[in-house]
C-alpha cells in the first residue's frame, strides 16, 4: 500500500470507527515495526494514530494497549487510548489495523538527551510505573537467578548462529563487515562478561515492566517526562534490566561524561519512587546494562535478518552501543562506587 493510499485509509477509519472526522492526516514518527500517523480533527485536537503490520498478533497488541491503561489509572502519564464506537482497542478495515491515542504535543524523546534534573525525573517516573505494575494481574515481583537476566550461554549460541550465518556469505565491507567484526569479538569476549556477572546478587526480581522502555518510547517536555509509549504485552522481566536500559542508554552513556552522577540521581527518585527493590539489585544497574549490551546481537542481526532495516540511523545506533559496552566497562567501579554511597 502506498503512502498515500495510507493515508486515505486512516482519514476513512477514523470517522467510521471512532467518530473522528480528520482534517488532516500526515505520516509520523517513524516506528520500528508499525507505520505511524497524526490527525488532526475538526475540533483542532490531534491523534496519534498507529497502523500495524500484516501478521500482527492483534491480540498481543491489544494486550499491550490494556497494560499502557493500567499504568495510566495508576498515574503514570500514559496517552489516553480512544476505543472504537464498539468499544474496541484497535479497528481493522480492508486489511488494516489500526489503534488511536491522544497526541502528546511539544515533546522530545530521551535519546541521549538526559542531563540536568531529566535524570531525577526519569528514575522516578520508571520506580512509579513499577511500583504499580508490580500490582498487575500478570502476577506479582518474584525472584529468578541473576543468569536468567544476563545469559551468557544463550548469548553464546546466538553470536554463534550470527557467525554462522556472516560466513555463508560473507561481507566485504560497510556495516556488514563492521558487524561481523564486532560479533566476533563480543563472542571472544563472553568470558570476561561471565566474569563480570559473577558479582551480580544471586538472585534478581522480575516483574511484570513496560517492556520495551526504550529511549525513543519516553517522552520528554522540558525537564519532565511527558509521556510513556508503546508498552509491549505484560511479561515478567527485570526492573533492573529496564531502568538501566533507559537512564543508561548508549547515546546517553557517550554524550554525558558524568554519567555515573546523573545515575545516581536517576537511581536515588527511583528508589523514593519504589522502595520494595533492593539497595543490592540498584547497585547492579550499570552492571547488568553491560553485561546486557556486551550479551547482544542487536542490531548486528540486522545486517543479515533485514538489511533493508539498515539505514544510516540504526548502523550510528549499532556503533554507539559497541562503544558504550567499552564505556560502561571501563567506568563500572567508578558508577558501583558513586551507587554505594548513595545506597549505603
Amino acid at each position: 500500500m502506498s503512502a498515500r493510499s495510507d493515508v486515505m485509509a486512516v482519514a476513512e477509519i477514523l470517522p467510521l470507527f471512532y467518530r473522528i472526522i480528520p482534517t488532516v492526516v500526515d505520516r509520523g514518527p517513524v516506528g520500528t515495526a508499525t507505520r505511524n500517523y497524526v490527525a488532526r480533527d475538526s475540533d483542532g485536537g490531534r491523534w496519534f494514530v498507529k497502523a500495524y503490520p500484516a501478521g500482527a498478533v492483534l491480540d498481543a497488541e491489544r494486550q499491550a494497549l490494556e497494560l499502557g491503561r493500567f499504568a495510566r489509572l495508576g498515574g503514570i502519564p500514559v496517552p489516553a487510548v480512544r476505543r472504537t464506537l464498539d468499544g474496541d482497542l484497535i479497528a481493522t478495515a480492508d486489511g488494516m489495523a489500526v489503534s488511536v491515542a491522544a497526541f502528546v504535543e511539544n515533546t522530545e524523546t530521551a535519546e541521549g538527551s538526559l542531563s540536568g534534573d531529566r535524570w531525577a525525573a526519569v528514575g522516578e517516573t520508571v520506580g512509579r510505573l513499577h511500583r504499580t505494575l508490580a500490582r498487575h494481574p500478570a502476577g506479582p515481583p518474584r525472584h529468578v537467578p541473576a543468569r536468567e537476566v544476563c545469559d551468557v550461554k544463550q548469548a553464546r549460541q546466538r553470536l554463534e548462529r550470527l557467525l554462522a550465518r556472516f560466513a555463508e556469505k560473507p561481507p566485504a565491507s560497510g556495516f556488514p563487515s563492521w558487524a561481523r567484526e564486532t560479533a566476533a569479538r563480543r563472542l571472544d569476549a563472553l568470558p570476561a562478561v561471565a566474569a563480570l556477572l559473577e558479582a551480580l546478587p544471586t538472585a534478581l526480581t522480575v516483574q511484570t515492566v513496560h517492556g520495551d522502555l526504550g529511549s525513543p518510547n519516553l517522552l520528554l517536555r522540558g525537564q519532565r517526562v511527558a509521556a510513556l509509549i508503546d508498552f509491549r504485552p505484560p511479561g515478567h522481566r527485570s526492573p533492573v534490566w529496564e531502568l538501566g536500559r533507559i537512564v543508561l542508554d548508549p547515546r546517553t552513556v557517550l554524550a554525558q561524561p558524568d554519567w555515573p552522577t546523573g545515575l545516581a540521581g536517576a537511581i536515588a527518585a527511583y528508589q523514593a519512587a519504589d522502595p520494595a527493590l533492593p539497595a543490592e539489585e540498584l547497585l547492579a544497574v550499570p552492571r547488568v546494562a553491560a553485561g546486557y549490551l556486551a550479551c547482544s546481537v542487536y542490531p548486528l542481526s540486522e545486517a543479515v535478518d533485514d538489511p533493508a532495516a539498515v539505514t544510516p540511523d540504526l548502523q550510528a545506533y549499532g556503533r554507539n552501543r559497541q562503544a558504550a559496552v567499552v564505556e560502561l566497562c571501563e567506568r563500572l567501579t567508578e558508577a558501583e562506587e558513586v551507587l554505594h554511597d548513595l545506597l549505603h
